[in-house]
């Protein structure tokens, strides 16, 4: 009997897939989901049915979006100037007002994307249960507004979520002691998340393809990095711009219990499934210096 070769190259994947599914089954991972996988709307839908897959595949995810560059066009469309300072967006209580409104939108749509799929998704903000409390952000020793540091993660409201079959969607806004509003980066709060629920994984969708050992060399791409030797990294300078407060999140997520920290290319489609099911992944993974190599094995 003659078989079509895709058939049987089908079935290899599915089985390639097999022993990722039974070690991670029931496991947390929490998706930060980002940059530009979130403009795009055919990027958009891979990326919600990588996360829907995940489900059905019994793993339990979460996804912590961002939502920046669709703050900066609000902000454009109702003529104020955006303002950043070293890369932090300055929040005073109009932007803030913008940024809670434009965040909420793209939550709910999220939670359409997923609930369409069949699978029953809540959008939750860090105000909600006082997940996220938080205190003011300085930057540089400058007030730079609404903008929090997160200083204490409530997991409850999303064990409660998880314990139902609900797959929670969270945006990053937190609040202080006096209940008031706070902006808070998204790659932040998807580290404080994934270490308040001891994620088995954490995954960056980004707009690059993982860390280089050396950004000019393509080739270079490093595919698994314990904590240690990517402390080493950034310590020696070895690396700039906008990866180096990302890694050292990562490294600080791993050092707080989480397993596996995954950096991925958002703008490749299913980079999320490439990477958490197959041999090879397509970007970079930090482990905790005493965990097996699990992934990337030749």
């Amino acid at each position: 009997m003659n078989l079509d070769p895709s058939i049987m190259q089908k079935a290899e994947v599915l089985i390639e897939a097999l022993p990722y599914i039974q070690r991670f089954n029931r496991k947390i991972i929490v998706v930060k989901y980002g940059g530009s996988a979130m403009l795009d709307e055919e990027l958009k839908k891979r990326v919600i049915q990588d996360v829907v897959l995940l489900k059905l595949t019994g793993f339990k995810p979460i996804i912590v979006h961002g939502g920046g560059k669709e703050i900066s066009r609000w902000i454009n469309k109702v003529g104020m100037e955006p303002k950043f300072v070293n890369g932090l967006r300055v929040t005073d209580e109009a932007t803030m007002e913008i940024a809670e409104m434009v965040l909420n939108k793209v939550n709910k749509s999220l939670v359409q994307m997923v609930n369409e799929l069949g699978i029953r998704a809540v959008g939750i903000s860090g105000k909600d249960g006082m997940m996220l409390k938080c205190e003011k952000k300085y930057s540089g020793g400058e007030d730079i507004g609404f903008v929090g540091n997160i200083k204490e993660v409530n997991p409850k409201i999303i064990y409660d979520l998880l314990e139902k079959d609900f797959l929670p969607i969270i945006c990053p806004v937190g609040c202080d002691d006096h209940l008031t509003s706070y902006n808070v980066n998204a790659d932040d709060a998807a580290c404080a998340i994934a270490s308040a629920v001891q994620a088995e994984k954490l995954a960056f969708l980004t707009d690059v393809e993982g860390v280089y050992r050396d950004f000019e060399d393509k080739s270079s791409l490093i595919s698994e990095i314990t904590a240690d030797e990517a402390q080493e990294f950034v310590s020696g300078g070895g690396i700039g711009g906008g990866m180096l407060p990302k890694l050292q999140n990562c490294i600080d997520a791993i050092r707080s219990g989480v397993s596996r920290v995954h950096i991925l290319d958002g703008r490749i489609p299913h980079c999320l499934l490439l990477e958490i099911f197959t041999n090879k992944g397509i970007g970079t993974a930090i482990i905790n210096s005493r965990e097996e190599k699990f992934y990337h094995e030749s």
